[in-house]
């Protein structure tokens, strides 16, 4: 067993070192602090209420860059280890793959979370300097944000043992991207049309990742307030089924792959 959690750890630790040395990750945390401050600190027209929409344009920007660097994370996971024959060394320590596959999810979802704190840093930060305050809607606000990280790598994951790189992309971000925005229309417009085409919505709304549940932009930028325990950890539970579902897709898919 210490073994085992000894391999995790290096594998984790691994997986997040891979991450902060490539240059895109910096360019977007340059990129975000070029555009979040600005956005945050102004005032539009001497209003100071609408400068609110400018903080959702700000939010909806940390959503942009944490859908390109959770999806490139778990998308590189294992394609450049298979390319470049790495991955014979790593299953001769010897290792399992349930606990290769563990460690470098983790330590891809440690990276892609250590990202998105910066982002959230930077936006509280320049709230604070306009007079702000923190409040609980954006603790919550940001650990279902974490919590959308943990299920866009394992998406992205176990599709990159599916499909191509490419694909795999071009699918995982069409996916999350319409669920985000038309998520919960999607039962109003199964209604309104007529069967097949009604079946095949009602099959991806069911299929489909409802990262839709995460978004609390509106109650962070309005004051809404934050959502309820019950609603708190019945979103965490999803997350964490979700991601599962696609762990046990992947390790099944990794176990049957001959090296």
């Amino acid at each position: 067993m210490k073994t085992l959690i000894r391999q995790i750890k290096a594998l984790v630790r691994l997986s997040f070192m891979e991450l902060w040395r490539r240059n895109d990750v910096l360019a977007l945390v340059i990129l975000a602090l070029a555009l979040m401050v600005p956005l945050s600190l102004s005032s539009p027209f001497g209003a100071a209420g609408a400068s609110r929409y400018l903080d959702e344009a700000a939010l909806l920007l940390i959503w942009a860059f944490s859908l390109f660097i959770s999806l490139g994370t778990g998308a590189r996971l294992f394609p450049p280890e298979f390319e470049s024959r790495t991955i014979y060394p790593l299953l001769a320590k010897p290792i399992s793959r349930g606990a290769l596959l563990a460690g470098k999810y983790l330590g891809a979802v440690a990276a892609s979370a250590s990202a998105l704190a910066i982002f959230y840093l930077l936006f509280v930060g320049c709230s604070l300097l306009r007079g702000g305050s923190l409040s609980m809607e954006v603790l919550q606000g940001f650990v279902f944000h974490l919590a959308f990280v943990a299920l866009a790598v394992a998406l992205a994951l176990a599709g990159s043992l599916v499909v191509t790189p490419s694909a795999n992309l071009t699918l995982s971000a069409t996916a999350l991207t319409a669920m985000f925005f038309f998520g919960r229309r999607l039962p109003d417009y199964a209604d309104a049309v007529s069967a097949p085409l009604s079946w095949l919505v009602r099959l991806a709304y069911a299929l489909g990742p409802h990262v839709e549940f995460f978004d609390m932009r509106q109650r962070l930028i309005h004051g809404w307030g934050g959502v309820d325990a019950v609603v708190f950890a019945a979103v965490l539970a999803y997350a964490v089924a979700y991601a599962g579902v696609c762990l046990v897709f992947a390790w099944l898919i990794l176990k049957r792959k001959r090296f």
